[in-house]
């Protein structure tokens, strides 16, 4: 189980060259201590914003990412701040559903990587900026 909560909108803004670019808090809850077996030598875990807009039916962005070494510490209740900041090509994030999409990827001590994902979270975006 696992959920992610955008707790606060950091700055919500339009750059020079005309793209939207956001920063947030969110809380991120997961529990991945199942991914661990006898063959698992660590987990990469990263958070995606997606979205729709007329350019694409799919824009995928990487908020933040983290690598979990064991099972010991496969259990994560953090407050992050975005490592990456949400930047649209274009100013089309204004009042934008943004749906949070938590991924993974198994990484073994021999064999095939195993990837997955789960969707988690929508929140909006403002009607206006908020620098």
């Amino acid at each position: 189980m696992a959920i992610v909560v955008v707790t606060k909108i950091n700055r919500f803004h339009k750059q020079i060259n005309g793209n939207d670019k956001v920063t947030l808090t969110f809380n991120v809850s997961a529990n991945l201590e199942s991914l661990f077996t006898w063959n698992t030598k660590q987990v990469f875990v990263f958070l995606t914003a997606e979205y729709k807009n007329a350019k694409n039916s799919l824009n995928q962005i990487s908020l933040w990412d983290h690598i979990i070494p064991d099972k010991e510490h496969a259990n994560l209740q953090l407050e992050v701040k975005s490592k990456y900041p949400l930047i649209d090509q274009g100013s089309s994030l204004r009042g934008k559903k943004v749906q949070l999409v938590l991924h993974w990827y198994v990484m073994p001590n021999a064999g095939t990587m195993i990837q997955d994902q789960m969707a988690l979270s929508e929140f909006k975006l403002p009607d206006a900026y908020t620098s």
